[in-house]
């Protein structure tokens, strides 16, 4: 297929930009696991893909340095099944994850003052500690 893309956290991703491979897998199976290659490997080389804007890829290398090599790959990688497709559904779903994570911009916090009644609520109940720690005191004559 010419031009096939996965969809993914809302980012339209080429098929040519993501690497799927098969290992030999530590996960269950019991000796399937010494014979067929279930554990799916995930690479991303999102430094150089044309689908992320450069904030967004700004954003996947602070957010996600543990996953990120030194060449600007995102590698994931799911062995918790013994399917090797399900284990590649579950790779794809974590990255559709972390990518709708990065998608937009975090909000900025806008500034608020507090309110009268909760700087009185403060007020009062940092008195009330204090009267608790005025009792607990030695009497004075």
């Amino acid at each position: 297929m010419v031009g096939a893309s996965y969809l993914l956290g809302g980012i339209s991703i080429p098929e040519s930009e993501i690497e799927l491979s098969a290992v030999r897998s530590s996960g269950p199976g019991g000796q399937n696991v010494n014979k067929v290659s279930t554990k799916v490997v995930l690479r991303f080389a999102f430094e150089t893909s044309q689908a992320l804007t450069v904030g967004q890829k700004n954003r996947l290398r602070e957010k996600f340095s543990g996953y990120v090599t030194k060449s600007g790959e995102l590698v994931l990688s799911a062995d918790e099944t013994r399917s090797q497709e399900m284990n590649r559904e579950r790779v794809l779903v974590r990255l559709g994850a972390l990518l709708a994570e990065i998608r937009f911009p975090p909000r900025r916090r806008v500034e608020t003052k507090p309110t009268r009644a909760s700087r009185e609520r403060r007020l009062a109940a940092k008195d009330r500690r204090s009267e608790i720690k005025k009792m607990r005191r030695a009497p004075t004559d």
